[in-house]
């Protein structure tokens, strides 16, 4: 593990902390009634021992214990001792710690008994114990502190993943959105164009007052298309919900500007009563989509719509027309219209019939 600077600066204060309180201790146990080679044991073990704080992090647990056994008989081992219980309260789990504590704290015992030998050897033991105690304290309190640290900043992390997803989701919803409505509205009206173009291609014949007509079909259509299209480029900058959206009661009319393009249409509507704003919309959508595909795959075919129901029962929404032999087209289309029911909680039908029909179905739920 690589040190950082802040790890080399406190690396070296603990070490000069540890070498500075060896030697006072070492310097007040030189009185004590002991061998010379005692004593250069004690000197040498402390040093090493104050040495090895420089590995305290990579093995915590192994140099308290060999702290312990040197602190039985070396005064200079006392400072590091100290500091590699607080590193192990620090660093290891609580049971450890206790562990490393009770094995120091007999040793300590044992120092007394054997090296120190007081006058009040209860009152030396209490206070000695209550350092340890403190330093011990001292090192889990550091722990707790850094174990919360970690936790606000992963927590502020998870914080922070979950708001880039919603992002991501609120974007993904939007680009779907907008390719929903670009294919609704400019399909259908690119597909008028497309009728009015082709009908005045096909009738070299036509008078001026028809080829004028056409042209202003046209124009206007494109007029419509141009200003659909504004509409949709707003979700960019505001809500769809904001943005204005076709309503039940405009169905007759995008019927009535099918049947000016040459489509025969044929409408029942049996709806009474006050249909709900979203579910009115997702009609609207489903028969717009149905009316395009048919002047896009079966142009001047009868097309059937039937749009029923009542509250409670829910609304149905029926278009058939003859299916053309071989169908064109990516599907995208009915796929919106599949997620716009599946988003009222709706569902829809399409494909062929054994009449050689194309029959699209819609049952949207209409509460009581």
């Amino acid at each position: 593990m690589r040190r950082s600077a802040r790890d080399w600066v406190v690396d070296s204060l603990v070490f000069l902390a540890a070498v500075f309180s060896g030697f006072l201790l070492y310097d007040a146990g030189k009185n004590d009634p002991i061998s010379a080679d005692l004593l250069a044991l004690d000197f040498y073990a402390g040093s090493a021992l104050c040495l090895s704080l420089w590995f305290r992090r990579r093995w915590p647990v192994q140099l308290a214990l060999i702290s312990a056994a040197i602190g039985i008989f070396s005064d200079m081992a006392g400072g590091a001792g100290l500091i590699l219980i607080m590193t192990v309260a620090v660093y290891c789990r609580l049971r450890t710690t206790l562990l490393v504590f009770a094995v120091n704290a007999a040793s300590l015992l044992i120092y007394i008994a054997v090296r120190d030998k007081p006058d009040d050897p209860a009152a030396v033991l209490i206070a000695a114990v209550a350092i340890y105690l403190a330093v011990a304290g001292w090192g889990l309190y550091i722990r707790s502190r850094r174990q919360l640290v970690q936790t606000l900043r992963d927590r502020a992390d998870r914080a922070e993943a979950v708001a880039k997803l919603q992002a991501e989701q609120g974007q993904l919803r939007a680009r779907e959105e907008i390719a929903r409505e670009m294919h609704d509205v400019l399909g259908h009206r690119l597909s008028l164009l497309s009728v009015h173009a082709g009908a005045l291609a096909y009738r070299p014949d036509a008078s001026t007052e028809e080829v004028a007509g056409a042209a202003e079909i046209i124009r206007a259509s494109a007029h419509q298309a141009l200003q659909d299209l504004r509409e949709v480029i707003g979700v960019l900058r505001a809500p769809v919900g904001e943005l204005p959206q076709p309503t039940f009661a405009d169905l007759p009319a995008l019927v009535e500007g099918s049947r000016e393009a040459g489509l025969p249409v044929d409408l029942h509507l049996d709806a009474p009563g006050a249909l709900p704003d979203h579910v009115g919309r997702t009609a609207y959508r489903i028969v717009q989509e149905g009316l395009t595909n048919a002047l896009k795959h079966a142009p001047g075919e009868p097309i059937r719509i039937s749009v029923t129901g009542a509250p409670g029962n829910g609304l149905e929404v029926e278009l058939c027309n003859p299916a053309p032999q071989r169908r064109t087209g990516d599907g995208q289309g009915l796929l919106g219209l599949t997620e716009r029911a599946a988003l009222v909680e709706g569902r829809l039908e399409h494909g062929r019939t054994p009449d050689g029909e194309f029959r699209l179905f819609a049952w949207l739920p209409w509460p009581a």
